[in-house]
């Protein structure tokens, strides 16, 4: 068996936050979930739909390893990053970082490890890796076990999937220059990064404009699928339960500016926070509706749900355009 020492395995709520957590503890970089959730500029919301995927997907955050990628730039930390086509040459990029005592992140898809109980293909999952024989040693979120084990051969075939939001058997390692900034030091351009891109979205189906469409194309929902019972809880049970933190990733969010609040004296941060909490409530609420129109099928519950997005939409702009100023 190889283990990296020194591991701080937990587990947090959301699988690429987690797998950060875990590769800055290592290089001694304590960050709260919220924390690295925010510097991340993690904060998003996509309505996607497509005859692919069977049914309206709704998501909170921005798309798979965007977050490692701006955390990474946000800190003035080293990231370096492999992919290939070659399962060969990927197992041999783990064995260098393992044996050369550094855990790594690893992009797969959660389908084929064993310990997942719920089998839906997702190719945007990470996990951190920092042990191997004949099982491989993963930290994946706390809902899922926090430290787990998983077969090289399930692991194997999680890592060369192929479908949406896969890559090709990424990894990726962290290094802490000396020199690196601190959480206070980035947390203004952080903060000012997410709300630009939520106010000025390049398509409809992102920020508070995918917002105000959803709210527009939720209340048909019953009549868009063949299966509401199935499918319209399944949604609730993604936006409020799957590594989201609750709300669609808004808890996650206010948090992070209370915690900046504690370094940054501003009117517009308050504003942002105390907007943020309002926003959360309301993505729980939304949430619940969904699910019990799909469990009742009573199209009332979603045209409640409409009309809170529409809400939604207006709220998270102006916390957005007050963030914009901080």
């Amino acid at each position: 068996m190889i283990l990296v020492r020194d591991i701080d395995a937990r587990g947090m709520q959301h699988c690429e936050t987690t797998a950060l957590g875990v590769l800055l503890r290592h290089e001694g970089i304590h960050l709260s979930e919220p924390m690295l959730f925010g510097l991340g500029s993690g904060l998003s919301f996509i309505y996607w739909d497509s005859k692919n995927i069977g049914f309206p997907f709704i998501g909170g955050r921005v798309k798979p390893f965007e977050l490692t990628r701006n955390l990474t730039a946000a800190l003035g930390l080293d990231l370096q990053v492999e992919e290939t086509t070659s399962p060969r040459k990927a197992w041999q990029h783990v064995m260098t970082a393992i044996d050369g005592g550094r855990p790594l992140g690893l992009q797969l898809d959660s389908y084929h490890l064993d310990y997942f109980t719920t089998k839906v293909h997702f190719g945007g999952h990470v996990v951190a890796l920092y042990g191997y024989d004949d099982n491989a040693y993963l930290v994946d979120t706390a809902p899922q076990g926090g430290a787990v084990t998983t077969s090289l051969d399930s692991l194997a075939r999680a890592r060369a999937e192929r479908g949406p939001m896969t890559a090709r058997h990424r990894s990726f390692t962290i290094r802490a220059p000396r020199d690196h900034r601190l959480p206070e030091e980035s947390a203004r351009p952080a903060i000012r990064a997410c709300a630009d891109a939520f106010l000025n979205p390049p398509i409809a189906n992102l920020g508070h404009r995918g917002i105000e469409k959803a709210s527009r194309l939720v209340r048909s929902w019953l009549q868009r699928s063949d299966r509401p019972g199935e499918d319209l809880p399944r949604a609730a049970l993604l936006m409020e339960k799957a590594g989201t933190g609750g709300a669609l990733f808004r808890n996650l969010y206010r948090d992070f500016l209370a915690e900046c609040a504690q370094w940054i004296d501003s009117d517009h941060l308050r504003t942002g926070h105390r907007l943020y909490g309002e926003a959360a409530t309301l993505w729980t609420r939304v949430a619940g509706l969904i699910a019990a129109a799909g469990e009742s099928g009573d199209p009332d519950h979603l045209t409640q749900a409409g009309d809170l997005l529409q809400q939604l939409a207006r709220i998270e702009r102006e916390a957005m355009q007050s963030l914009c100023q901080v």
